[in-house]
């Protein structure tokens, strides 16, 4: 599969020693550049990365995955992205899919396209529930078109990044970025994607889900 040009992937991981590794290899052969944000994880997460051959960035301290995200496309735009891919370090995201997500941006003259997990069998029941609350409340509140406003695997352009960039350091960050695109005016559509749940899957907790439905009536209501 040939490379997509200026197109660079953001993994942001903490304590992702056991996947990252198959992650970052699987998504070299589809992108120009992986940027990985080691955010000040307490095992060998950065020096994978490095041998895994992306360019590592290290946070001293925790600033959770709104902010290694921030570091990261922040760090793609300086060095001169055309478009950035976003993705979980833990192996939930499927790599060969990228290009999917550039053929799905291409044919809709898009500037950003967010991922859509299936709500199959193998989707955590609090999952599901979680993401159905959270389709409901972003599409009252905000009006925005897609099903799943919770995945981080998204692609959107460098210009785009300008205007969908975010202030949540935490999970918040998906729902903010869907509704800084909403009130930009950057066209963005969705496209299904695959997820693998593993054994040590961590994802939001209620209590995560709490803090980004307070998060977002701060930003409809500033």
């Amino acid at each position: 599969m040939k490379k997509t040009a200026g197109l660079f992937a953001v993994i942001p991981a903490r304590n992702e020693e056991d996947h990252l590794e198959d992650v970052i290899r699987e998504t070299m052969r589809y992108v120009e550049k992986v940027i990985v944000v080691d955010d000040a994880s307490r095992d060998r997460t950065g020096e994978i990365a490095e041998k895994a051959g992306a360019l590592v960035l290290r946070h001293i301290v925790n600033l959770g995955l709104g902010g290694s995200l921030k570091t990261g496309c922040d760090a793609a735009s300086l060095l001169g992205a055309k478009a950035i891919v976003t993705l979980d370090g833990d192996g939930q995201h499927d790599p060969s899919e990228i290009p999917k997500l550039v053929k799905t941006m291409k044919k809709n003259n898009a500037d950003a396209v967010f991922g859509e997990r299936r709500f199959n069998k193998n989707m955590p029941l609090m999952k599901k529930v979680g993401n159905h609350f959270f389709h409901l409340y972003s599409k009252l509140f905000f009006g925005i078109k897609v099903k799943d406003t919770q995945t981080g695997f998204r692609l959107f352009t460098a210009e785009a990044y300008k205007k969908i960039r975010w202030t949540s350091r935490d999970y918040a960050v998906a729902s903010e970025m869907l509704i800084n695109a909403e009130n930009s005016g950057v066209k963005y559509v969705p496209q299904e994607v695959r997820t693998i749940y593993h054994d040590d899957y961590k994802g939001t907790t209620i209590l995560d889900g709490l803090k980004i439905a307070n998060k977002m009536l701060r930003i409809k209501f500033r």
